[in-house]
C-alpha cells in the first residue's frame, strides 16, 4: 500500500497551524481592543502563555464522565470541521476530505461541539453554566437560520453542495461569490457575527454577568483544551467563509490577509457595541439577516 506522506504531513500540521493562527488572532484582538480603549493591554502572546500554563496545572474537581467528554467533543468538532475545509487551494499537502455534500455535513458537525459542551457544562450543576448553555443554544438557533439560508441560496445558484466546487467557480476576483451573490454574503456575514461570539453577541460567556457561563466549572487542562478548541474553530470558521465568499487562498500570505480582515469585522463590531440581551440577539438574527437570506434565495429562484 502506497502512503502519500505529503497528505500525512498536511493532516498533522493543519491543526497545529490553525491553533497558532487562531491563538495569535485572539492575542492581537486583546491588544487592539486595549489600544482603542486607550490602554496598553497584555502582550499578543498572552493567550498562548495562558494555555501553556493551564496545561501544566492539575484539576481536582470531578463532576462525572460528561464533564470530561465536553471539552473532548468541542476539540473533536473543531478539528473535524477543519479537515473538511480547503485551507490552501489546489495544495498537494493541505488536501481536505471533500465529497459531494460536504457543505451540508459541515452544518451538522459545527454544531456538534456546542452540544457536547452543553452536556458537559450541564453536568457540573453550576447555575451560571446552565444559564450560559441555555443562552448559547438559543442564540445558535438564531444565527443558524440565516446562515443556512445563505448557504441554500449559494448551493441553489451554483447547483452544488461541495465546497471544492464553489472554490472552482471563483477563479478570478470578479468571480468571488461576494460579488455574484451579495445578498447571501450579507446574510452570511451577519450570522458570522453571532458565530464568533464577540459583543454584542457574547451573551454565552458574559464574564461580568454570569461568570463566563459554560466554562465556569472548568479549569486547568479542561480550560486549556477548551481554549485550544476555540482557537482552532476560529481559524476553521474564518477559512470557511474565505472559501465560500472570497475565493479561498492559493498561499499562506493571501490566507492570512483575507482571514485577518474578515476576523476584524466581528472584533471591531464588538468594540463599538455593548452586549445584547438574549432575546435582543435572537430578534436581531430573525430580522435583517433572515430577510437578506430569504431575498437571496428568491433572487436565485426567480
Amino acid at each position: 500500500m502506497n502512503i502519500n506522506w505529503l497528505s500525512v504531513l498536511g493532516i498533522i500540521t493543519t491543526p497545529i497551524i490553525a491553533f497558532i493562527v487562531g491563538v495569535t488572532y485572539g492575542g492581537l484582538t486583546r491588544r487592539i481592543t486595549a489600544r482603542i480603549q486607550n490602554r496598553y493591554g497584555p502582550p499578543s502572546s498572552q493567550n498562548l502563555l495562558d494555555i501553556i500554563k493551564l496545561y501544566s496545572k492539575e484539576t481536582s474537581i470531578q463532576h462525572g464522565v460528561m464533564q470530561h467528554l465536553g471539552p473532548v467533543f468541542a476539540i473533536t468538532a473543531s478539528i473535524t470541521t477543519l479537515y473538511f475545509i480547503p485551507v490552501i487551494k489546489n495544495s498537494v499537502v493541505f488536501t481536505n476530505l471533500s465529497f459531494n455534500g460536504d457543505l451540508i455535513f459541515l452544518l451538522y458537525i459545527m454544531v456538534f461541539g456546542s452540544l457536547g459542551m452543553a452536556l458537559g457544562a450541564g453536568q457540573t450543576g453550576n447555575p451560571n453554566a446552565a444559564i450560559g448553555v441555555s443562552r448559547g443554544l438559543s442564540q445558535m438557533v438564531g444565527y443558524e437560520i440565516p446562515f443556512v439560508l445563505s448557504l441554500v441560496a449559494i448551493m441553489t445558484q451554483f447547483h452544488t453542495t461541495s465546497l471544492t466546487d464553489l472554490l472552482a467557480v471563483q477563479k478570478h476576483f470578479a468571480d468571488w461569490i461576494i460579488f455574484q451573490s451579495p445578498l447571501a454574503f450579507i446574510a452570511g456575514i451577519l450570522a458570522f457575527l453571532g458565530m464568533m461570539g464577540y459583543a454584542p453577541f457574547d451573551v454565552v460567556i458574559a464574564p461580568a454577568e454570569i461568570a463566563s457561563g459554560p466554562p465556569s466549572e472548568f479549569g486547568g487542562k479542561y480550560l486549556a483544551l477548551m481554549m485550544t478548541s476555540r482557537s482552532i474553530f476560529t481559524f476553521a470558521k474564518l477559512v470557511l467563509f474565505t472559501d465560500i465568499f472570497l475565493g479561498g487562498a492559493s498561499d499562506f500570505i493571501t490566507l492570512i490577509i483575507k482571514t485577518f480582515l474578515l476576523y476584524m469585522i466581528p472584533v471591531l463590531t464588538g468594540i463599538v457595541f455593548p452586549r445584547f440581551r438574549t432575546e435582543q440577539s435572537i430578534c436581531f438574527f430573525w430580522k435583517w439577516p433572515l430577510v437578506f437570506g430569504v431575498l437571496a434565495i428568491l433572487v436565485v429562484v426567480l
